[in-house]
């Protein structure tokens, strides 16, 4: 997917060559990993890394017809199940799916200490980073009309308050209080411009949902899990629609979520999120923001080059 244009609509029967989805397999794992990380680390959005690394609709397409083929099941017609299934663009489904899971177990163990320990450094990062992503729905939405400017300042508007509300405090929740969380923490997943995580941390959830990832906590996880699934399958199909016959203003409202959480990534920030002004040692941080969107530059140039060979076959 480029950053101008909307992905083709599956074909109904395989037809890539195994030679290219061979190639492809590889670079889909790393995409997915790099969507994990993001889900691991507050203020940084999944459905964001999804949008620059141009599996985005594909994931939310794949997850409506799976979506479908579930309801299908339960209250038929069932002979449609099999289609909605094949409808789904597996060969770049799954290995996002185990990038994802691979990188949320290890990101569990390795990745919040090093945010823990170096907050400002990491913060500077995933500013960088986002501020870059920008691009990506921008571009997408096209022709920027006067209510689409407008709609994204709404939308950016109400990022920045939400961003800056203070942490809940942490405790030991209850398996009922998991499930709700996590229904609405992966509604964020799949939004570019919110953070589950981050959602997680305002609950007081995040650090008890590491420590139960890290920990093999299965009644947690498996609640988590199963919250995840009635969040993922009462909101994919709305957003779905939402990309389908409002593709401009969806694009625009997921923009402008992503200006405003750039509040929760600013560097410099105090034990309740108060922003602060530049302190310190000015220079290594910026230079973290500036490596955090050259790593998107270069991830949307590999991108679109991908695109051109693929077009040019």
């Amino acid at each position: 997917m480029t950053a101008t244009s909307r992905p083709p609509s599956p074909p109904s029967s395989p037809s890539s060559p195994s030679s290219s989805s061979g190639r492809r397999l590889p670079a889909d794992v790393v995409r997915g990993a790099l969507i994990g990380s993001a889900e691991v680390v507050p203020g940084v959005s999944g459905g964001t890394l999804a949008l620059v690394t141009g599996v985005y609709e594909t994931l939310i397409g794949g997850a409506g017809h799976v979506v479908t083929a579930a309801r299908y099941a339960v209250t038929g017609p069932r002979s449609q199940v099999r289609g909605e299934l094949a409808r789904v663009r597996w060969s770049v489904v799954v290995p996002v799916l185990v990038g994802m899971a691979a990188a949320v177990v290890v990101g569990s163990s390795v990745l919040e200490p090093v945010v823990t320990e170096h907050p400002v450094g990491s913060r500077a990062v995933f500013f960088g980073l986002v501020l870059a992503s920008l691009a990506v729905p921008a571009r997408m939405v096209g022709r920027w009309s006067a209510p689409l400017v407008l709609v994204a300042a709404v939308a950016a508007v109400a990022a920045f308050l939400l961003t800056g509300l203070p942490a809940a405090s942490e405790r030991e929740p209850s398996l009922l209080v998991v499930a709700v969380a996590a229904a609405v923490a992966i509604c964020a997943l799949v939004l570019p411009g919110v953070s589950g995580s981050f959602l997680l941390l305002t609950v007081g959830l995040y650090e008890p949902t590491l420590r139960a990832v890290a920990d093999r906590d299965l009644a947690y996880v498996g609640a988590f899990a199963l919250g995840a699934v009635v969040g993922l399958g009462s909101f994919v199909r709305v957003l779905q629609h939402l990309l389908d016959h409002h593709h401009a203003l969806t694009l625009a409202v997921m923009t402008g979520l992503m200006a405003g959480s750039l509040r929760a990534l600013w560097p410099w920030q105090g034990a309740d999120r108060e922003l602060a002004g530049p302190s310190g040692d000015v220079l290594p941080v910026v230079l973290l923001v500036l490596a955090g969107a050259a790593l998107v530059v270069v991830l949307l140039l590999v991108e679109e080059r991908l695109q051109r060979r693929t077009a040019a076959r």
